[in-house]
């Protein structure tokens, strides 16, 4: 590369520094740098920016390197272009690119003050936005139907599992190889794990839909994103239009995490620390975020989320500092008396999973329809229905499982059947009788390498555009692999499955997207 691509990271949190870190790691085959960071917690500024941007010895962080939030970035920017054109100058030597990592909720703003800015490309992490309106927003002002003529710059988002080795692999097995012939039916399982989901979910930042979005969107959008990738997509290199489902359903509720499945032994405690049976609860803050993580030497994900000062204390060997630290924070506690808004608008780690405010499903099944959609054109209706034939995704997402994240499933075909989870994929031959194993490459970093590879993929685009001279419609469909019409489409479809959900009933999914899509365009 002539020029590295320049990235800019919105949100120091942990997925700020998940793709800080594969962009930085990358540096010798994809050479890219992280050259700001901006987050109103000047711990996490800190933190981020010594590690990827001014290092942790030395000078400290220059007027362009740190700032409070987005805002003061955007407003920074804008102040730098002026001053350059009055100068007579062109409108560069910036970031190329944006990593937002921003909460869910402020995505919408984000991404919108980002288009308006222009000139920079866009890595958001999912999901897009926390409703289907604010998703419309971020795609008419983006350049989707209805919004901008053309895509103008990059945009991804960090629906990691179309970028891991393994499902890069069953993708071609399935589109391009056919080795089950025609796909009739997926089932397809994210097992998030008991404790995960009680952190995440219960206690954490995306346990209240009114606050955030649904579990699925905030938690499973990754997966119905996946089935649409392997279920709706055409193999690579074809033109043919994707094969859109016709039905959809959706059962799902909180089945465990409410007052009415907490143990009479507990009584009235509300918090960990001053429970009688925390002892022999599996759910206790202490055994979950102490015992189980902090004095295995791990002050990381997902103790530091307790309080970012956690891990940096442990990484300067003050232990018993970084203790306290995490001890005070599961204390913590509301009453009856504290303001809904309080309790809102922050986590508590230390409350009783049967005591908290949580209202997301922890348990919630998914099914998605697909009927004969043979093309208009040609005699051979087996060919022009060829992937495009009727079957059916299940998908369930559920709280209460060993694994953590490591999906699994199978893909039931005319020819064949694929047993998969994380790290092998199996396809039996329905002719010959036998079983064929596939081990695909294990990558390091979270989503069995997606994260690595999004970001890998992201740097590859920016520099196509940038030093190659690829216009950002081919780069966006060469290296970040999915389209701005698809990266909504996949969000659009989680909201019509809450919808089928909440209403208890099987939706249309082109009259839905009629109504719900089409009108608002």
């Amino acid at each position: 590369m002539s020029k590295p691509p320049r990235i800019l990271i919105l949100g120091g949190g942990s997925r700020g520094h998940t793709y800080a870190s594969f962009i930085t790691s990358n540096a010798i085959t994809v050479p890219a740098t992280v050259v700001a960071i901006a987050d109103p917690n000047p711990i996490a500024r800190r933190t981020l920016g010594a590690r990827y941007i001014w290092g942790p010895r030395g000078r400290g962080p220059r007027y362009d390197e740190e700032f409070t939030g987005w805002e003061e970035w955007v407003v920074y920017e804008r102040e730098r272009r002026t001053e350059l054109v009055g100068r007579g100058l062109a409108a560069l030597g910036g970031v190329d690119a944006v990593v937002v990592a921003v909460l869910d909720e402020m995505h919408v703003e984000v991404c919108e003050a980002l288009a308006e800015l222009g000139g920079v490309h866009v890595l958001c992490e999912k999901p897009l936005a926390t409703s289907l309106g604010d998703c419309l927003r971020i795609y008419r002002g983006l350049g989707g139907r209805g919004g901008k003529e053309g895509l103008e710059t990059l945009f991804g988002i960090c629906h990691v599992l179309r970028y891991s080795p393994h499902n890069l692999m069953l993708r071609e097995l399935v589109l391009e190889r056919g080795v089950v012939g025609d796909v009739v039916s997926v089932e397809h399982t994210e097992p998030v794990g008991w404790w995960h989901f009680s952190h995440s979910y219960v206690r954490g930042n995306w346990r209240k839909e009114s606050k955030t979005a649904p579990s699925l969107l905030t938690k499973s959008c990754h997966d119905i994103d996946w089935i649409l990738w392997m279920l709706c997509s055409q193999p690579k290199g074809s033109t043919r239009p994707p094969h859109l489902p016709s039905q959809v359903s959706s059962t799902g509720s909180v089945k465990f995490f409410k007052n009415s499945r907490k143990p009479q032994e507990a009584g009235d405690a509300t918090n960990c620390l001053s429970c009688p049976i925390e002892n022999s609860c599996m759910y206790s803050a202490k055994k979950i975020y102490l015992e189980r993580f902090f004095e295995n030497g791990i002050a990381g994900w997902p103790v530091k989320i307790l309080n970012p000062e956690i891990e940096e204390l442990y990484t300067a060997n003050n232990i018993p500092a970084a203790k306290e630290k995490l001890m005070k924070r599961i204390a913590e506690d509301y009453t009856k008396g504290t303001p809904i808004e309080e309790i809102e608008n922050r986590q508590w780690y230390g409350r009783c999973v049967w005591e908290s405010d949580n209202d997301v499903c922890d348990d919630q099944s998914v099914t998605i329809t697909w009927e004969d959609d043979p093309l208009p054109e040609g005699n051979n209706y087996l060919e022009r229905v060829k992937g495009r034939g009727a079957k059916t995704a299940q998908f369930h997402m559920v709280a209460f499982t060993e694994k953590q994240c490591d999906r699994r499933g199978r893909i039931y075909g005319t020819k064949g059947e694929i047993e998969y989870d994380s790290f092998t994929i199996k396809v039996h031959d329905f002719t010959s009788g036998t079983t064929k194993e596939y081990y695909p490459k294990q990558e390091g970093g979270g989503h069995g390498g997606g994260d690595a590879g999004i970001a890998m993929q992201f740097v590859k685009a920016i520099d196509a555009v940038k030093n190659g001279g690829m216009s950002v419609e081919k780069a966006q469909k060469e290296y970040i692999g999915c389209t701005l019409e698809e990266i909504f489409r996949s969000h659009a479809m989680v909201f019509a499955v809450e919808h089928a959900r909440t209403r208890n009933q099987v939706i249309n999914w082109s009259e839905w997207w009629e109504k719900e899509v089409d009108a608002a365009l």
